[in-house]
């Protein structure tokens, strides 16, 4: 263990060297192909040493916003594929900001033939150095041998979670806080790290302080309250520190702001989208003759229903016979052409008509159905706090959950984002929306939030 102490004190230097090394390969293999190839064929005078320099400077900024944008330099966080599937996206979105760059400086659409084999060469080299420095970093950094300390309220998910990522976490034991301090801290000397679940506060204090003062990591599953407090204002006007929560939503200004921001990026989504629009509506109009969109009554800020947009993924009346239910994985009731648009959630984007007409945002937590709601209610009554904001298209937890993450955890995302609203914020959720579209993980069906419900 104590190994394992010292070396973890090198753990960010070592991500470090990885995400240094990645960036100054990638970047060479662009100022090889600038240099000998596009700095030859613009038609002004040819850039010299120092605007060489500037270019291959720029690709490698453009290069470390979208890796740390998309995830890619979380080395030892995610898995191998879903790690290269995040660096792939981000050389692909720098190489066509960088084309364009090229053009400007052109003042014409050059011919992108050499940057196709660059890619090709960079997605090459960035499978071989991930899975090589993978392998190296986890044999430097194994599982960490975890005690859980279960709490109230169940946190079997986590567990399942954790234990499927068997190469970082190794869940060993299983204790209720209800066993006693001592005999908890007592198992906590026979692990690397201890998981603190959903218990009351005093216990969970008392833990959280005794893993302090004996250096032992610790991981925390936060309340609803912890949520509001982390995301409040720290006041400094008396010698007692203060946390100020205004706990009213956005204020004035941010909803204009957040306006104008939906309405341009509703604009701009309707015209880059518009062929899927036509795809779409042929597919399911050919699948049975049935309308192309399925309205359906949802909840937006305030508690306020409107009628939500969306192209029709299933039988025509499918929920006559079955009432309002969540699709499962397999569901019958799903047409061919219905699967790839829920599986990549393109089934939403008629929503951008919503956004135009003022009933959703682009960015905010998801519209739920009012029938559901109330269901959810029955059970975690703070569910609607979540509605002090517009719903949206994206949002937070559409980013960071899975469409399987229990409805406890996707109303303490959605409360993390209305906290921390920010233009900057919007535009981070919305260049990750893409990333999350073609990941299986994030649109897999709902059998567990089914199967939560139905024991209620």
């Amino acid at each position: 263990m104590k190994n394992r102490r010292m070396r973890e004190q090198y753990k960010r230097l070592i991500k470090l060297s990885f995400a240094t090394a990645m960036l100054l390969g990638l970047c060479w293999m662009y100022g090889v192909v600038w240099n000998q190839y596009y700095n030859e064929e613009i038609l002004q005078m040819p850039f010299y040493r120092r605007g060489i320099w500037m270019m291959v400077l720029i690709y490698g900024i453009l290069l470390a916003f979208f890796m740390g944008t998309y995830g890619g330099f979380k080395i030892g966080y995610l898995r191998n594929g879903n790690l290269i599937y995040s660096q792939i996206m981000a050389v692909l979105f720098t190489n066509v900001v960088t084309y364009m760059q090229i053009a400007v400086i052109d003042r014409r659409l050059v011919n992108p033939i050499y940057l196709l084999p660059m890619t090709v060469g960079e997605i090459t080299f960035i499978v071989i150095w991930t899975l090589i420095f993978q392998a190296i970093y986890r044999s430097l950094f194994p599982p960490r041998r975890m005690l859980f300390v279960e709490g109230d309220r169940k946190d079997y998910h986590l567990i399942d979670k954790m234990n499927a990522r068997e190469d970082k976490y190794q869940i060993c034991e299983v204790i209720s806080y209800k066993k006693g301090m001592e005999v908890i801290k007592k198992h906590m000397e026979q692990y690397d790290a201890v998981v603190i679940g959903d218990m009351p506060s005093h216990e969970r204090n008392l833990l959280l302080k005794h893993c302090y003062i004996s250096g032992i990591r610790s991981y925390s599953v936060p309340k609803i309250s912890d949520v509001l407090l982390r995301t409040s204002d720290e006041m400094n006007l008396f010698d007692t520190p203060l946390m100020l929560s205004r706990n009213i939503g956005l204020s004035i200004e941010q909803e204009w702001i957040k306006r104008a921001e939906d309405v341009v990026m509703a604009i701009l989504l309707l015209i880059l989208f518009s062929p899927v629009f036509l795809i779409a509506a042929v597919g399911i109009k050919c699948t049975d003759h049935g309308p192309v969109f399925y309205k359906q009554e949802r909840l937006t800020r305030d508690s306020k229903r409107f009628m939500i947009y969306k192209f029709r993924t299933m039988v025509v009346d499918a929920e006559k016979m079955s009432g309002p239910v969540l699709a499962s994985e397999k569901d019958p009731r799903v047409l061919p052409i219905g699967r790839f648009l829920r599986a990549t959630r393109m089934d939403e984007l008629p929503q951008i008509l919503n956004i135009l007409k003022g009933d959703m945002s682009v960015v905010g937590p998801r519209p739920e159905r009012p029938e559901l709601a109330a269901e959810i209610e029955r059970t975690i009554p703070e569910f609607s706090y979540r509605l002090k904001v517009k719903a949206g298209l994206t949002g937070f937890a559409q980013v960071y959950g899975k469409y399987n993450t229990t409805f406890y955890d996707k109303l303490k995302l959605d409360l993390m984002y209305i906290r921390k609203y920010s233009l900057l914020l919007d535009l981070k959720l919305i260049l990750m929306t893409p990333k999350i579209m073609f990941l299986k993980e994030s649109s897999e069906g709902v059998s567990l939030e089914l199967e939560y419900l139905n024991k209620k």
